[in-house]
């Protein structure tokens, strides 16, 4: 650890659970945030401000003006610029502490590019927005054995959960399935700001303790609601002898054939995996400049149409912006690409 080292984190340093050694193995750790929204935009300033040494920024969409009440790192020629927000909370990033190495990628974390993605980490970040992704990323915690630290927040609601293969029960154990129903969404209930930074400061603060060593971890779920100023924290129990996951080694959600549609917290969008190839983004406008107002530069393309908007990804991805329902976004696309 250089001087300069020393004085920049002194605060840091000086507090016993971290110490020097703390540090120092801080800037040794790397962490993949799963999600650059409101949860994952604030663990990556928080990682990048304590020293961590390399965080992976992975996220699939781009910066909206609906993003800038609640999500760090992004400003408002971000979202006139519709920069993914990986590369944008990257960029701000290295303003913040130029010797963090931060990686962005603009990709959909999915069963046939986590385990490339997520191998070389120490610990995951949850900055999702949805279950299917969260089981995904349990499966993949306890096949490579890497921690990962759950968090939601809705309204002015939050959960944190951190799972540790083999020090407590995983994900899965806990909630067996995805509950059936309807569940709060960011679209319908809102999200208070307050909430999802309380959420992502826990989870950081459960990092961090992890990365330095702790070994006073026990297998919590903290829930809180900054409105009402309630909090409270329980045991998340014992791992479940029959689990399909911790206990089976079930990876289900890990299979490559599974490629669902997402709809996107707070987007009142959907995400498609409808293509299996590549596009070029370049041939794909002239295409559907006709139809529309069209912007595309290296790392997505914007398609205005009259009730919704289009933004394809390189890797073939689309979210169809203007519907919550699957059917009406897989008919828009197949009108425009084709099924």
């Amino acid at each position: 650890m250089t001087p300069d080292d020393k004085e920049r984190y002194s605060r840091q340093i000086l507090f016993s659970g971290i110490g020097e050694a703390g540090q120092a193995r801080l800037q040794n750790a790397a962490v993949a945030i799963v999600g650059c929204g409101a949860l994952g935009s604030f663990q990556a300033e928080a990682l990048a401000r304590a020293g961590v040494g390399r965080l992976r920024l992975i996220d699939r969409d781009y910066v909206d003006y609906t993003n800038l009440q609640r999500q760090w790192l992004y400003d408002e020629a971000d979202a006139s610029n519709e920069s993914p927000k990986a590369i944008a909370a990257a960029r701000r990033l290295h303003q913040i502490n130029r010797h963090v190495l931060t990686e962005p990628l603009v990709t959909d974390l999915s069963p046939s590019n986590a385990e490339e993605l997520i191998a070389q980490s120490d610990l995951i970040l949850d900055g999702t927005d949805n279950l299917e992704t969260r089981y995904l990323l349990n499966d993949l915690s306890v096949k490579l054995n890497i921690p990962w630290i759950y968090g939601a927040a809705v309204a002015s609601y939050g959960v944190v959960m951190p799972i540790v293969p083999g020090r407590g029960p995983c994900f899965a154990c806990v909630y067996p399935d995805p509950p059936a129903g309807v569940q709060p969404a960011c679209d319908v209930n809102g999200v208070l700001a307050a909430a999802t930074a309380s959420v992502a400061s826990l989870q950081v603060a459960i990092a961090l303790r992890l990365l330095v060593g702790n070994e006073t971890f026990s297998a919590t779920i903290q829930t809180l609601d900054v409105w009402t100023g309630a909090f409270r924290q329980l045991s998340a129990g014992e791992r479940d002898p029959s689990c399909r996951v911790c206990a089976a080694r079930h990876f289900d959600f890990l299979d490559e054939r599974r490629r669902v549609p997402v709809s996107l917290c707070g987007r009142n969008a959907v995400q498609l995996h409808e293509h299996t190839r590549a596009l070029n983004l370049d041939e794909l406008a002239t295409r559907l400049r006709p139809l529309g107002d069209v912007r595309v530069n290296e790392f997505a393309l914007r398609l205005s149409l009259e009730k919704y908007q289009l933004t394809f990804f390189p890797d073939g991805r689309a979210i169809v912006k203007g519907t919550t329902d699957v059917g009406v976004a897989r008919g828009v696309y197949a009108r425009l690409i084709g099924a």
